[in-house]
């Protein structure tokens, strides 16, 4: 079983209850096939980057479930024969998700070597007071002429 997330697109003149409705069955189709759904956010409407069918804006859906492939070529074949959706996108997600966490682990354990490594510093002293720093002589700088 795999993490995917389905993110689609419902024509903006669909009421609200019709976007709700097609939620609810594409929920049933996925428990029904053996997915389970981890999350459904509703996005509301948002303007298109490009007119699709002759629409500027569109309601946005995501779902986020645990499938086999199988599972989520049909649960595309329903979106695509479902008249209300303009567009979808599936990404599998696990993948992205191991790419992180493997990369988490690398970078802590660079940072526990590093940590290792690294020779304790020592413990800063009182700073000096502002008398004390204006009764002292400068220091040579560089580039600075000597003063005789």
């Amino acid at each position: 079983m795999r993490i995917y997330e389905e993110l689609f697109i419902v024509k903006p003149d669909a009421p609200e209850e019709e976007v709700d409705a097609l939620v609810e069955t594409l929920r049933g189709n996925l428990t029904t096939l053996g997915a389970t759904v981890d999350k459904v956010e509703k996005w509301g409407k948002r303007r298109l980057a490009y007119k699709v069918d002759k629409y500027r804006e569109g309601s946005y859906v995501l779902f986020q479930f645990t499938a086999a492939p199988e599972h989520v070529h049909e649960f595309e074949r329903r979106l695509r024969v479902t008249d209300a959706v303009l567009k979808f996108l599936t990404v599998r997600v696990d993948e992205t998700m191991k790419r992180l966490e493997k990369r988490k682990k690398e970078r802590d354990k660079r940072a526990a070597k590093r940590a290792a490594n690294a020779p304790a510093a020592p413990a800063p002293g009182p700073a000096p007071s502002f008398a004390q720093q204006m009764t002292e002589t400068p220091a040579a700088t560089p580039g600075m002429p000597k003063e005789s």
